[in-house]
């Protein structure tokens, strides 16, 4: 048993393990397993519950209780479609309001992910490092619209991030060798028009990074 007893903790657990994939699409989550695992009351464990179903993570119904959110290809366009207009814009006004620390933020970020994505390419060991690289890629997409000058789309861009990245490790199966050299690619393409303050070539390459999904 965990003995984890803060909110906070417990939470960004199962936030992980969600984006994750350690959970079945619609996979019933009982209160009370979850409550013996924690060593915590049940209201925390509703508290939590409750709060990613408002992120859109899991599911709440009258007799059914809490679920994680079923994984369909309909959902993993819908939010596909939309992850691509918010990336866009705000990696469209960082380039306009961003300086050199953002420059610089964005690079690190680019140069942490894009080591990890080759050594998983060249290993192979994706399981292993499942979670190194969802953070890490979590971090340079968010980076990349962070200088952008609205709270409100970096707060919906962060959920709909959220939501893709739950629908896409649970449908996909092909994190081969493959999949990593395109992202690999991808993703410089996209650091490169940033950096260059190339506006449509950026647009393009966040469009052809996310396509696969639609």
């Amino acid at each position: 048993m965990l003995t984890k007893v803060h909110t906070t903790e417990i939470h960004d657990e199962l936030h992980r393990m969600l984006l994750t994939a350690q959970f079945g699409p619609a996979q019933k989550l009982k209160p009370e397993d979850l409550r013996k695992r924690y060593n915590c009351s049940a209201n925390t464990i509703r508290e939590i519950l409750l709060r990613l179903t408002a992120a859109g993570l899991v599911t709440f119904e009258e007799q059914r209780g809490f679920r994680t959110r079923e994984a369909t290809p309909e959902r993993r366009h819908d939010v596909t479609k939309f992850r691509i207009l918010l990336e866009q814009e705000g990696a469209i006004a960082s380039m306009q309001n961003g300086g050199l620390e953002w420059e610089a933020q964005l690079a690190a970020a680019h140069h942490k992910l894009s080591h990890i994505e080759t050594r998983v390419a060249t290993s192979g060991a994706v399981e292993d490092n499942m979670q190194l690289w969802s953070d890490a890629e979590r971090d340079f997409h968010k980076t990349l619209i962070s200088a952008c000058d609205s709270a409100l789309l970096r707060e919906t861009y962060n959920r709909v991030y959220d939501q893709f990245r739950q629908q896409m490790v649970t449908q996909e199966r092909d994190f081969g060798t493959n999949y990593f050299r395109a992202i690999i690619s991808e993703h410089q393409a996209i650091l490169d028009a940033a950096l260059a303050r190339d506006e449509p070539t950026c647009r393009e390459a966040i469009y052809d990074h996310l396509k696969r999904n639609l």
